[in-house]
């Protein structure tokens, strides 16, 4: 790489920005794989990471399709509560306003009914989407459609405030209106792309380290998101959440209360290949300073996967006898990538940089699942090591 096109990239990555030491772009990158935008966006062969630059201008691409279409075809309608002061009675009468206000003296009641409106929460949620995710698109012949698709809603009646994400999470979709989910979770998608950096701006975010469960929410889904879409079509049966249970022989009545469950962030499952691979993804650094050495595992870790695997021999799974495990951290210019086997079972202990390329993150997620059978040293060729046997 020449020192001009050193310079080129330094100068993009300022311009984009960083949170803590991540470049927002791998964010963004993560935020896409979490999504069920990805499914989509891989089925189209488009290589998201070739310019992960142009994810905000792709979301904001789908985003604009999708409400462009739900126009076409009539935005859905609600009930929504309502109150007012009517000359007739409308829905349920509200006794207690009407006579404290007196309003029979002047031929009014109070009611309280639901309207069918088109300013439901889910169309609300969807212009705000529209207006925060044109503010980060680098085009702007797309801003300008993002913010005319705003501003037709609103002439439309879509008037609301913004309503928040568990308002939204709360909204059900029914038979009629299920053509909205796809815009839907693109406009959670422009909601999340649309985060500020720590460069001087309008808006504010803690960085990840005080904001860790958020941080770690979006790796994890991130991870379990990518192997999801880019494993499926080869075989791999993806679980993401999945509680393991333990072999129980005699247990008292107060146990249940009190014994921890096993829930997996990961699970990989191959049938015809007989493979199993147990991952946990760990939002800290894969070692840490020991007692005695610089450098040591994080013997929790070991041990909670080491359960995973060894609790689930002997219930006639033919994948569990012989799974392997991997823990997964995230690192910033350096990478790990080591593993033992433990009465038949591999343990590994990798890193994906996310200061790294796109394109290089995609790399070593899909690396960090197969190791070579030459890559372990046998206990004779341990023994030699430092003679004539090398790799």
């Amino acid at each position: 790489m020449t020192p001009e096109v050193a310079n080129l990239m330094s100068d993009a990555e300022e311009e984009i920005g960083r949170i803590g030491s991540i470049p927002v772009r791998n964010l963004w990158l993560l935020m896409l794989y979490a999504s069920d935008l990805f499914r989509d966006i891989e089925k189209a062969k488009v290589a998201v990471e070739d310019n992960p630059d142009d994810i905000p201008d792709l979301v904001a691409e789908i985003l604009c399709r999708r409400v462009e279409r739900r126009i076409r075809r009539n935005l859905s309608y609600g009930y929504q509560s309502r109150e007012a002061v009517l000359g007739r009675v409308r829905g349920r009468i509200d006794q207690l306003n009407t006579e404290r206000r007196r309003l029979l003296d002047r031929g009014k009641v109070a009611c309280r009914f639901d309207e069918l409106t088109i300013d439901t929460t889910r169309n609300c949620f969807v212009r705000a989407a529209l207006e925060e995710i044109s503010k980060v698109v680098r085009r702007r012949s797309l801003a300008h459609r993002c913010r005319s698709l705003a501003a037709s809603l609103k002439r439309m009646g879509v008037i609301g405030e913004r309503p928040n994400r568990s308002e939204v999470s709360m909204d059900r979709f029914g038979r009629l209106d299920a053509d909205d989910k796809p815009m839907l979770a693109a406009a959670h998608l422009a909601f999340n792309i649309a985060l500020p950096t720590e460069a001087t701006g309008a808006k504010q975010l803690s960085l990840p380290d005080r904001e860790i469960t958020w941080i770690r929410k979006l790796y994890e889904k991130g991870i379990a998101g990518f192997y999801d879409v880019v494993l499926s079509k080869s075989g791999w049966r993806v679980d993401a959440g999945k509680t393991m249970s333990w072999q129980i022989e005699r247990k008292t009545l107060g146990i249940d209360k009190i014994l921890p469950t096993m829930r997996t962030d990961i699970i990989l499952d191959h049938s015809d290949a007989g493979r199993r691979i147990v991952i946990d993804t760990k939002f800290n650094s894969v070692v840490k300073r020991g007692w005695y050495r610089e450098e040591t595992l994080r013997s929790g870790y070991l041990y909670q996967i080491y359960a995973y695997l060894r609790s689930q021999e002997g219930k006639g799974d033919p994948l569990a006898q012989n799974a392997s495990g991997l823990l997964l951290h995230p690192s910033v210019g350096y990478m790990v990538n080591e593993a033992v086997v433990i009465q038949n079972h591999e343990i590994r202990f990798a890193t994906v940089d996310l200061g790294s390329s796109a394109r290089e993150i995609r790399e070593q997620l899909l690396q960090v699942l197969a190791f070579p059978p030459e890559y372990y040293f046998t206990e004779s060729r341990l023994e030699n090591k430092t003679g004539k046997d090398s790799l």
